[in-house]
């Protein structure tokens, strides 16, 4: 597969995982009610996420309420909350550096400077999936501890939205790896070329010179 073609696959890589982040930041399903020991009462389920935490009843009806201020949060909420979108802004900006320096586009007319244009794209894409990981596998280990902590009332099971955010990760890290190594081994080979002229085929040209 050419440069392009890999090219490519890491935009839709890139935007299979801004999809899986913009849903992780949007969707109130990163901690849910769990109905394990004690805890049988199944006509309705708590959702938390991000900004809000909703209460889905049995019949389908769902209430949700957002939380009243940023500073009676818990530190991971407010990290998931600042990383999470940080890695959505990264993520956006390396998708348009890539178009702007992929071999398919013309945005950039100088053949030179596209692995470098690339290779920045790849960084920024690593370090979005990175971004993305971290406050996901923060909250799946609160989650997981709170669940084995017997003086914790309310137990909590992992979400949809953390696998989400971890394949989105996982997406996101490939895609930033496959164009960090394509770029760098197509920028070590496209250097000069040097021209070397053998003795034999000089020489007669400076036999002329003293005929």
């Amino acid at each position: 597969m050419g440069s392009a073609g890999v090219q490519i696959v890491c935009v839709a890589l890139g935007v299979l995982g801004l999809i899986g982040g913009i849903v992780c930041c949007a969707i109130p399903r990163w901690k849910v009610s769990s109905f394990t020991g004690q805890n049988i009462v199944t006509a309705q389920e708590t959702e938390e996420g991000l900004w809000m935490t909703c209460v889905v009843q049995s019949t389908g009806q769902q209430q949700c309420k957002s939380y009243e201020s940023l500073l009676v949060l818990p530190s991971d909420l407010q990290a998931s909350r600042a990383m999470t979108i940080i890695s959505c802004m990264v993520t956006s900006l390396a998708i348009l550096i890539l178009f702007a320096g992929a071999d398919f586009t013309t945005c950039v007319e100088n053949e030179g400077i596209k692995p470098k244009i690339s290779l920045v794209a790849g960084i920024a894409l690593l370090v979005s999936g990175l971004l993305l990981i971290i406050p996901v596998s923060w909250s799946a280990h609160n989650v997981i501890s709170n669940f084995y902590n017997p003086l914790v009332a309310q137990k909590m099971e992992l979400g949809t939205c953390i696998f989400i955010g971890w394949a989105a990760g996982v997406l996101l890290i490939l895609a930033g790896g496959l164009l960090m190594c394509f770029s760098r081994a197509k920028s070590g080979s496209s250097g000069g070329t040097a021209k070397y002229y053998g003795n034999s085929s000089s020489a007669p040209a400076a036999n002329k010179n003293y005929v």
